[in-house]
């Protein structure tokens, strides 16, 4: 069966570059697919004039061929039927933090959860937000907790084509020195995140840790903020539990006395893949 013979795609309205079957009764002279050309119009063989054919419903742009066939006087009373074969015009592009990033077209209903789907979903490093941005309209900040744990049919946005959906990465914090397991460790939930836990995910420390800990934060004004902790009192629950923040550093030295520069951090860092970090911390521990 050629593409003039296929069914038609779910209805939307036409752009450049989507490709459509145009089937005239008893005219197989003018039966053929032709593409959308990039000005929004189509030419067929015969006629001298090109038709609109963007913006309009399949159904639309059968009219407009009727009528210049027969403001042509090509034919006197033309059956026209246009289906769509592919729809170019209106990609959906899923990227960031997915299992699959893509972009396919828009065809029927589509909508956020089936677009995340179709990239596999969200990989272990996704935040805590969904970005989709639209032409023309301000970007919609959807929690992924509303739209997935809660099943929130608001937060599941229709989508028409045109959208960029992104999946920004989770925070992290960076554990280096005497623990387990340095590395870094993504942020879920910003207002549950401390020193026990963060040294827990780095399975504990290791011997001959010192009684002191040292948080290196970036501050708005971009200077960096060292934070003594005393790391001993806390693990014996004589201190309170210290609130960690997305890209702070917890650097847990030795017992004797000894402190590593900045660029020693940084080749743990490298060491535990983790180096964008250190890139913001340049400078020296004093």
């Amino acid at each position: 069966m050629d593409d003039a013979g296929r069914t038609n795609l779910p209805q939307q309205i036409i752009g450049a570059n989507d490709l459509i079957a145009v089937s005239v009764y008893d005219a197989p002279e003018l039966t053929r697919t032709v593409r959308v050309e990039s000005d929004g119009v189509i030419r067929l063989p015969l006629l001298k004039k090109s038709i609109e054919a963007a913006g309009l419903l399949p159904k639309d742009l059968e009219a407009g061929i009727t009528d210049s066939l027969k403001e042509e006087e090509i034919l006197v009373d033309p059956i026209v039927k246009v289906t769509v074969v592919e729809y170019y015009s209106r990609p959906i592009s899923v990227a960031g933090a997915v299992r699959r990033p893509l972009t396919f077209q828009a065809t029927g209903n589509v909508t956020l959860l089936e677009a995340l789907s179709r990239a596999e979903g969200l990989s272990p490093d996704a935040g805590q937000e969904i970005l989709v941005s639209r032409p023309e309209e301000p970007v919609r900040r959807i929690p992924v907790r509303a739209l997935i744990d809660a099943a929130d049919k608001d937060m599941n946005l229709r989508l028409y084509g045109g959208e960029e959906i992104r999946v920004p990465e989770a925070g992290k914090i960076y554990v280096v020195g005497n623990v387990r397991k340095p590395g870094a460790f993504p942020v879920r939930d910003s207002s549950d995140t401390s020193v026990l836990k963060l040294l827990a995910l780095a399975e504990g420390l290791a011997p001959y840790a010192a009684k002191l800990a040292y948080i290196y934060r970036r501050v708005p004004d971009g200077s960096k903020n060292e934070i003594e902790i005393a790391l001993d009192s806390i693990m014996k629950r004589k201190s309170p539990d210290v609130p960690l923040h997305a890209d702070d550093i917890l650097y847990i030295p030795d017992n004797t006395g000894r402190r590593s520069t900045m660029a020693a951090l940084e080749k743990l860092l490298l060491l535990t893949g983790t180096v964008g970090a250190a890139a913001i911390y340049g400078t020296t521990v004093r």
